[in-house]
């Protein structure tokens, strides 16, 4: 891209910090992928601060699938999916 920038640092930053750099930069759109997390809001703030447009990414869809939240459900699920691997015969190796 003939006019790009590479910036090689490592957050996060501030508000200000992310501001100054967009004024160093004549930064006009931003574009930022929805993260889901606090932690990369700054330059949200300091866009909106400046009137910068923002172009947000949203997260894909997650697909349809189970879901668990605990090791122990994971072993639950884990165990199952197995004796019915074996019963099926699908269980190569295992």
């Amino acid at each position: 891209m003939p006019r790009a920038s590479y910036l090689t640092d490592r957050g996060p930053f501030s508000t200000a910090d992310d501001r100054a750099l967009m004024c160093a930069h004549d930064i006009d759109t931003m574009i930022a992928k929805n993260s889901g997390g606090a932690a990369t809001y700054s330059k949200i703030a300091a866009a909106r601060a400046l009137g910068i447009e923002v172009i947000m990414l949203r997260r894909p869809t997650p697909p349809d699938a189970l879901a668990v939240e605990t090791a122990d459900e994971v072993i639950a699920w884990l165990g199952h999916a197995l004796a019915s691997a074996k019963a099926h015969g699908t269980a190569r190796g295992v």
